[in-house]
């Protein structure tokens, strides 16, 4: 292909739009029938360089449409429209263990898109590419407004949709790691669902007190959500995912306080000590420390620490007493938590007393811990250190196959936002006496 000749058109749409948002990448005016490379690349804001690749070949009229047209290699293969997102994987000489999460949701992910001739494998750095384009990836929609929150002792951020509402609201908690997570409460804002971010293992109150907090700190969060002029106080759902299910099972099940119209928990167990606390499901993880596992590689497996399920009704969140739809999201190759496992024993729970009715379950083969938004890279092994197990850095294997782990993003973000809107916008509150 001789560049002089050759005016290559790259097209990118949309160029800006959210990060669960497809888009269309088409390349044009190439000779027909040559091979060439699709790249994408992108560096995180810690500095760390990630990229994805796909072999095409052009059609008759010299054209690659992504959305249509089968990667014949490269980082993934076949009709894959958003694989060169979900495909990305650290540079070549990167350092082990990296997981790509967005820090800072006040600006966009700048992915670039580039072509280059022939089918290429490595040395994209030191290549000219045929036609490049920046690609901007959201998880703040326009008019989206981020608040931090300090009041009632909270490490929080809110996120308020655009318009003067009132909308719905969620309480967001991610899990072991700590720290405030705000990307994934920023899209669930952009989908028009007033949503709070809450750090619970490592708020300035922990920091401040040494203590864990107690459950008064997830009701004090719920309140304000219920209070707030521009949010629907009887409309409020809860996430947790990973160490954030159990919390939030035990509060939508024990709290007096929370009147929770529906619950969503991702990678997470009801297996604690029933109407606990925080320190409590924390202590029992460290009394069973010894049941996890390595491998040759030295990646923990920590699922372990809460198997065999138990028969004690006294070690279980009691999910039978629960009052709203709960919509359990599960992968079955989870490593770091008996996700599939737990779902299956709180759906017999459930059924034995009568509400199997509310429970949805969402169980994905060779699907791995760290279910994500949509497009969001599969990581199967990461550095990680536990803000509750341990408190030192480790290889933490969460499992999943590459393909299917991004399958079950994409699906499951799409039916628990529909979980979402059909119980935060309809129907009676089924916990409201």
């Amino acid at each position: 292909m001789d560049r002089k000749k050759c005016c290559v058109k790259l097209s990118v749409q949309p160029s800006r739009g959210l990060v669960d948002e497809k888009f269309v990448i088409l390349v044009q005016n190439v000779p027909p029938g040559s091979q060439v490379t699709v790249h994408a690349s992108y560096k995180c804001e810690d500095g760390h360089s990630w990229e994805a690749f796909a072999h095409y070949n052009a059609n008759t009229a010299g054209t690659v449409n992504v959305s249509e047209d089968p990667s014949l290699g490269g980082t993934y293969s076949g009709v894959e429209p958003m694989g060169l997102l979900w495909s990305l994987r650290p540079v070549p000489g990167s350092k082990p263990g990296l997981r790509m999460r967005k820090v800072n949701v006040q600006t966009p992910m700048e992915v670039t898109i580039s072509v280059y001739q022939g089918h290429q494998t490595e040395g994209f750095v030191d290549q000219v590419p045929l036609g490049s384009v920046v690609v901007e990836r959201w998880y703040m929609a326009p008019g989206v407004r981020r608040i931090p929150i300090t009041e009632g002792g909270l490490t929080a951020t809110l996120f308020l949709p655009p318009g003067p509402g009132p909308f719905p609201g969620l309480l967001d908690l991610w899990g072991g790691g700590g720290k405030l997570v705000e990307y994934r409460a920023a899209l669930l804002a952009s989908h028009g669902i007033a949503s709070l971010a809450l750090d619970y293992l490592t708020a300035e109150i922990v920091m401040e007190t040494g203590k864990a907090v107690d459950n008064q700190y997830f009701e004090t969060a719920y309140r304000l959500l219920e209070q707030h002029p521009q949010i629907l106080g009887s409309r409020i759902a809860m996430l947790g995912l990973s160490l954030g299910t159990s919390v939030t099972l035990n509060m939508a099940v024990y709290s007096k306080v929370m009147k929770l119209r529906c619950v969503v928990c991702v990678s997470g167990s009801h297996v604690q000590a029933a109407d606990g606390s925080l320190e409590q499901i924390l202590a029992c993880f460290d009394e069973n420390a010894d049941k996890t596992r390595f491998t040759e590689e030295n990646q923990i497996i920590v699922r372990d620490l809460l198997l065999p399920i138990p028969t004690d009704p006294k070690l279980k969140t009691d999910v039978g007493r629960l009052q709203c739809p709960l919509l359990l999201v599960v992968g079955e190759d989870d490593q770091n938590y008996p996700a599939h496992e737990s779902a299956m024993d709180m759906k017999d729970m459930m059924e034995r007393v009568g509400n199997g009715h509310l429970l949805t379950v969402l169980s994905y083969p060779n699907a791995g811990h760290l279910i994500e938004p949509p497009y969001t890279p599969h990581v199967r092994v990461s550095a990680f250190k536990s803000a509750s197990i341990g408190r030192q850095k480790l290889m933490a294997l969460w499992g999943g196959e590459t393909v299917a782990h991004s399958r079950a993003q994409e699906d499951a973000w799409r039916k628990m936002l529909i979980f979402l809107r059909e119980n935060l916008y309809g129907g009676r509150n089924p916990s409201a006496t």
